[in-house]
């Protein structure tokens, strides 16, 4: 009896420049129920294709810990999107939002550290 290899998925791994782009978008929404200026979009197309490459070329277990880490912060932005909206009562929650969206842009700035070379040792 021979052992094969199962067959590759036909789906494409992970996309970590959408998956970025989608918290972007959320730290958006967020920002604007806090009533802070917009971050630009500018260079979110340019961030994303950066992303995307430096992933590629990650080794396994960097890839790995990078999705579970922007598994982990989409659930929680995800919740945190839901209490904003869901909060119809009175004056919207900026205070709430505000803190969100620190925490967020925080987040995201850890992931994109993730995928970042680290520098060279002296």
């Amino acid at each position: 009896m021979t052992h094969q290899a199962p067959p590759s998925s036909p789906i494409a791994g992970p996309d970590p420049g959408r998956q970025l782009a989608q918290l972007r978008e959320a730290l958006r929404l967020i920002e604007r129920i806090a009533g802070r200026p917009v971050s630009p979009e500018s260079d979110t197309l340019d961030e994303a294709a950066h992303l995307s490459a430096a992933y590629d070329a990650a080794l396994p277990i960097v890839q790995r810990r990078f999705e579970a880490i922007a598994a982990e912060t989409a659930i929680w932005a995800a919740a945190g999107v839901e209490a904003l909206l869901s909060a119809t009562e009175g004056p919207p929650p900026r205070a709430a939002a505000e803190r969100l969206a620190g925490q967020l842009d925080a987040a995201l700035s850890d992931l994109a550290a993730i995928l970042r070379p680290a520098p060279p040792s002296p």
